[in-house]
């Protein structure tokens, strides 16, 4: 009998606990299911919801266009035991235990699937009129701020703020963007590429503020640090998110620079019979030579298969995925495929001031990244070349109107 076979063998005998009932936490205990499982999965959460799919709480849980989100997996036919308002606290891998707030959780292998949480404005925690966008429960409490048509600051530039005030604004809500950077998208993208977009926000009846840093916030207005004053019913946070590991504290796990999960590229961590996947943890890259840490949708629906793999046995690629995702603002679909951060050449497609451009990054020749606005062809075609690694003509590349597959070397 092969070494594999014995540990096929073996998995009714095992118990997996996923941590975590998002997208990746969900997706892995499904995978492990369709690729022939038989041990116990199960399933912890910290919300006392039915596992549901975050992107559209931004769209249409904010704009009661939809009550919820919720995963169509049917956890009980599959035999995935659900536990769920059971928070995690921590991980003792000697005793092979997990520690939550309802007593310890025993497992032979346990997956760290607990996502990211959004970085708190600091001095706004607790006070009245101040939200987040994370969760159902943050989107349900947002519903009835933009149905009343409250003057609405939001404190961010990034995607969630921006997707939050394309909701605000669609809702007829007076909305006020604040970013303390010269851009929107400072963080994620070239300032050449994210001009364009500052133009977006006026466009959409929202009003942009750049430089702009919050001092305070007191009823009814947000104070910035040249003394200024920006009315406001209500106040959204959206200035990042960081990996949701504080519970490992303690437990001996390697962390990041970002307190993420180190995963190896088979999403291994540094405790033996523990994984990681999706927005907790990084992992490297031999495609980009770099170690990746992605917050996206793609990535924690990617990662689980590999995952699932490794615990029954069997010897996965390793996981390098060419990362994805995509954003709906001001009546603009954004997507972004690739990781633009060792680019020596950067080429455009159409005009950044017209309704639909893409921007092209290569590496010695190659297309490694793009950022398409409204040309999903281009996305879809780019995307099958940068896996594939081909050489790229700039000078054919730069037509927009030649199809992109077409501008091969």
């Amino acid at each position: 009998m092969s070494e594999q076979t014995q540990e096929r063998g073996h998995t009714a005998a095992r118990r997996v606990v996923v941590v975590g009932a998002g997208m990746a936490g969900v997706q892995t205990a499904v995978a492990l299911r369709e690729q022939g499982f038989t041990g116990t999965v199960t399933l912890i959460g910290a919300e006392p919801h039915q596992p549901y799919d975050r992107p559209p709480l931004s769209k249409a849980v904010l704009l009661g266009k939809a009550e919820g989100s919720a995963f169509d997996v049917d956890f009980e036919a599959l035999g995935i035991e659900l536990q769920l308002g059971r928070e995690a606290l921590g991980l003792r891998p000697e005793d092979h235990e997990l520690d939550t707030d309802s007593g310890p959780v025993p497992y032979d292998v346990l997956v760290a699937a607990t996502g990211a949480e959004p970085i708190q404005l600091p001095g706004a925690e607790g006070v009245p009129g101040v939200h987040l966008l994370r969760t159902l429960d943050d989107a349900e409490r947002l519903r009835p701020v933009l149905a009343q048509q409250h003057d609405i600051v939001v404190v961010g530039a990034g995607w969630i703020g921006a997707e939050f005030a394309t909701a605000a604004r669609e809702a007829g809500c007076a909305v006020t963007v604040v970013e303390a950077a010269d851009r929107p998208l400072a963080g994620a993208l070239p300032a050449e590429v994210a001009a364009p977009m500052t133009a977006w926000y006026g466009d959409s009846g929202a009003r942009l503020l750049t430089h702009a840093r919050v001092e305070r916030i007191e009823p009814g207005a947000v104070v910035l640090d040249d003394g200024s004053r920006v009315p406001a019913g209500a106040v959204v946070v959206g200035i990042g998110a960081r990996p949701a590991t504080a519970w490992l504290a303690g437990s001996g796990i390697a962390l990041g620079a970002h307190q993420e999960v180190l995963a190896d590229n088979h999403l291994r961590t540094s405790l033996p019979d523990v994984y990681a996947v999706g927005d907790c943890a990084s992992f490297p890259s031999g495609r980009y030579e770099a170690r990746l840490l992605v917050h996206h949708w793609d990535n924690a629906l990617q990662g689980p298969r590999t995952v699932a793999a490794n615990i029954i046995g069997e010897t996965p690629a390793a996981y390098d995925p060419v990362p994805y995702f995509w954003s709906e603002q001001f009546g603009r679909f954004v997507q972004y495929v690739g990781h633009h951060a060792t680019a020596d050449a950067t080429v455009w497609r159409g005009d950044p001031d017209g309704a639909a451009w893409t921007v092209c990054w290569l590496r010695e020749g190659r297309l490694i990244a793009l950022l398409a606005v409204g040309r999903p062809r281009d996305l879809a075609q780019g995307r099958k070349l940068i896996e594939s690694g081909t050489p790229m003509n700039p000078e054919l590349l730069a037509d927009a109107s030649r199809p992109l597959k077409a501008a091969v070397a």
